[in-house]
């Protein structure tokens, strides 16, 4: 029988890029069937959406800072000169049909993005995955996450309002405290004086194209490095060092993650129907003379102004360069705190001597000194992201904006060291109360009176699944049996 024409166009293509040998490898794959790797995920999905809903509002938007008068629907502007960024941002959310809900869905899908990518690297951290040979991968998720914040702040400026404006003024500021360069950098940046007539431009191009494209050349990467590297797994029977336990991609993998991205965006769609968020019309166009009140960046971002908010207004002055050290050291501070996320890898590799690889997931419980670690960076973001809103704490609780300024002055430093010695030593109690379990067994609530008169509590056994889930990271190997060339030293998981 020959052969039907769309077997033999399978057949050519086949022969040319070897589809069906990368199908009958790829296609069931195994994807471990576990409830947080759907952070990664929402990530994914969070960035298709971002595209899909930024291609819509390129056809609208116009990325200039031209004055226009403006005499669209929104009648309380009506005769205000602003820009045409500006203006064609209200046309969008007033004129444009569906304009409003797609630029809304646009800004909820970045912060869950930003949300997603920061949560599921936290994942990864907690859990250890991030060890050999995953360290590269890290990186890249981190260059993510580093572009992911630059890409919200350029997304955020180009409606050239009030609000975005104010966040303008804070990046010139930042920029003119660098040393010697600050202000040749702030006059390429600006094209000029502040505001300049090129930042809208010169963001949009940023914003839509460059940093879009290198992102999305990260993620095929990013996911690129998984398949080769396998999927991480938690601990349990069956699972080891050598293989994956879980679901085939195709068909469960594939319909279960067809249909996560719909209800991701249905749950996206659904927030920007019913919360609004950035309400430009509300701010006004910018004006250099006027700054918003309660102006607050995104969250992404919030610690960072936290750290200029809290710094007290310090200035020396070294061979005739004044030093303006309120905004220079949140300057240096701000990457430090990102660049530690990137190389901790690295570091605790150096610290720890540990240069296997590694494929089965830690319980946070059993790394206290790793897991203490990163509940005092998130302290930390969380004291810093409170005092970038000082003024709204002050003001919501009725207390002195030098009293909350002052707190989150010492809570940066002590309420941090708190949560380390506080984690460190949950995890050590848990640990405690694991071994107890392994070795006594589980308690019944049953009492028993012993011959003596004296009354202890029955313990009974655990089941298998449950002893080896307590007791997988402390195997000297895998417990599985190999052939004799398979064979390779223990080691401690």
């Amino acid at each position: 029988m020959s052969a039907g024409r769309g077997e033999r166009v399978a057949d050519w293509f086949d022969g040319r890029l070897g589809i069906h040998t990368l199908g009958r490898k790829y296609l069931r794959k195994v994807f471990p069937d576990h409830w947080s790797f759907l952070l990664g995920e929402i990530c994914l999905y969070s960035f298709v959406v971002l595209v899909l809903t930024g291609v819509y509002l390129t056809l609208f938007f116009h990325p200039s800072m031209n004055e226009v008068v403006y005499d669209g629907s929104h009648t309380p502007l009506h005769g205000v000169r602003m820009s045409e960024a500006y203006a064609s941002t209200l046309d969008i959310s007033f004129d444009v049909r569906g304009g409003l809900l797609i630029r809304q869905l646009h800004h909820w899908a970045a912060l869950v993005f930003v949300a997603g990518m920061l949560t599921h690297m936290m994942r990864h951290f907690f859990t250890g995955s991030f060890r050999k040979p995953r360290e590269v991968n890290w990186l890249f998720g981190w260059l993510l996450l580093l572009l992911g914040l630059f890409e919200g702040l350029f997304g955020y400026s180009l409606p050239d309002d009030l609000l975005s404006g104010t966040g303008l003024r804070f990046v010139h500021g930042a920029l003119l405290s660098v040393p010697i360069v600050g202000t040749y950098l702030a006059m390429f940046l600006f094209g000029g004086e502040f505001p300049g007539d090129d930042i809208v431009a010169r963001f949009y191009a940023l914003h839509v194209l460059l940093v879009p494209g290198i992102m999305a050349a990260l993620i095929v990467v990013h996911v690129l490095l998984v398949v080769y590297h396998k999927h991480t797994q938690f601990a349990g029977p069956g699972r080891t060092e050598r293989n994956v336990v879980g679901a085939p991609f195709l068909p469960v993998y594939l319909a279960k993650a067809g249909g996560f991205f719909f209800l991701v965006f249905g749950v996206l769609t659904l927030m920007a129907a019913v919360a609004t968020i950035n309400p430009v019309w509300s701010y006004g166009p910018y004006r250099a003379d006027q700054v918003s009140t309660g102006a607050q960046p995104d969250w992404y971002l919030g610690f960072a102004e936290g750290l200029v908010r809290i710094m007290p207004g310090w200035e020396i002055t070294l061979w005739g360069h004044t030093l303006v050290l309120g905004v220079l050291i949140p300057v240096v501070v701000f990457p430090l705190l990102l660049v530690f996320i990137g190389v901790y890898p690295f570091l605790e590799a150096r610290f720890t001597g540990d240069r296997h690889e590694h494929h089965l997931l830690d319980r946070p419980r059993d790394r206290p000194v790793r897991t203490a670690v990163g509940a005092a960076w998130i302290a930390l973001y969380l004291v810093l992201l409170a005092g970038g809103g000082n003024d709204i704490v002050a003001t919501r609780f009725h207390l002195s904006i030098n009293t909350v300024t002052w707190a989150v002055r010492i809570g940066m430093f002590a309420l941090p060291a708190v949560v380390f010695v506080v984690t460190r030593r949950v995890c050590l109690g848990l640990r405690a109360r694991d071994r107890e379990l392994v070795a006594h067994g589980r308690a019944t609530g049953v009492i028993k009176r012993l011959p003596h008169g004296g009354y202890v509590e029955v313990h009974e056994p655990l089941d298998p699944a449950r002893l080896h889930t307590l007791t997988a990271h402390e195997r000297p190997g895998d417990l599985v049996v190999r052939s004799g060339r398979d064979r390779t030293p223990g080691r401690s998981g």
